[in-house]
């Protein structure tokens, strides 16, 4: 066999390792995507609240322990990662009107390197692999925005601006000649690997912003079938059984989802499996007994 029939095989066998179309699904999940054409038009919404007074006190002791600059935005990346190495239909997408599933978590956010008007904003992409913990997603994310906000720029930004100089008529011929290539799986890895569209999940915190979280739309371009938007802390009184009251803060967070990955019962397993994550987050800071594959 020659040196390039061999470097071919290799690749094929990457892509193979990091991305694969799901073939045993019931016939149900396999028409579906036909009906449904595009993701907006299969987009659910949902909309819970997470208790955060115990969180909160357990990113204090996150900072005390070496970890100054985490938030609550490491906190819901990482018990995402841990979803999806529990539960990895979550982490499926559709191509080509077909089911496919990731291995790796690729998660995106957009940020802006000062909090004004004015300053420009960005999206950085993030790697991890299922198995990654708390002290793996800071590290890796707070690498990436502190890269950005020393040296604005990258990748995404420079593809950006070059296709904004395209003229009008030319740009709307390559962004459909783009869709037409990642319909059928043809874009560049350099593409994908930049392009904030291609992800397991796209995340914003409005809580920085000082506001309740909204209902963020899908992209039709891409592979992104969920987005995760939180708000702003809020404070509500309770009462306990003996007629005491407490203070409790919590955050809301919205989902926009992609329906065609998984049935509704997966959805909600997955999110109540989430919120139970969350409920314990110090076991985030070692990687889970066993990963769980998705299905052939």
């Amino acid at each position: 066999m020659s040196e390039s029939e061999n470097i071919t095989k290799t690749k094929s066998r990457r892509k193979e390792k990091d991305m694969r179309r799901v073939r045993s699904l019931p016939p149900m999940a396999v028409i579906i995507p036909f009906i449904m054409v595009n993701r907006i038009g299969a987009m659910n919404l949902m909309k819970d609240r997470i208790p955060v007074t115990k969180l909160e006190k357990f990113l204090r002791e996150c900072r005390d322990d070496g970890m100054p600059n985490i938030s609550m935005m490491h906190l819901l990346i990482a018990a995402y990662v841990r979803l999806v190495s529990q539960h990895p239909a979550i982490n499926r997408f559709i191509r080509g009107q077909r089911v496919w599933t990731r291995k790796s978590v690729e998660i995106a956010l957009t940020i802006k390197k000062e909090m004004t008007i004015e300053s420009p904003d960005t999206v950085v992409k993030v790697t991890f692999q299922p198995d990654a913990t708390l002290r793996d997603v800071y590290d890796e994310l707070d690498r990436a925005i502190t890269e950005y906000r020393n040296s604005p720029g990258g990748d995404f930004d420079d593809t950006a601006r070059v296709l904004s100089h395209i003229p009008s008529l030319i740009l709307k011929f390559a962004i459909w000649f783009l869709k037409l290539l990642d319909y059928f799986g043809g874009l560049g890895k350099f593409l994908t690997g930049v392009s904030p569209f291609h992800c397991s999940m796209f995340i914003t915190s409005m809580g920085s912003l000082g506001i309740q979280p909204i209902y963020h739309h899908l992209y039709d371009f891409g592979t992104c079938p969920l987005f995760i938007a939180f708000g702003a802390k809020k404070r509500e009184y309770k009462v306990n059984p003996d007629g005491s009251v407490y203070k409790e803060q919590y955050i809301d967070i919205a989902f926009a989802c992609d329906e065609r990955i998984c049935d509704g019962f997966y959805y909600a397993s997955s999110l109540k499996m989430l919120k139970n994550i969350l409920k314990s987050p110090a076991a985030l800071m070692e990687p889970p007994e066993k990963v769980v594959e998705d299905v052939a």
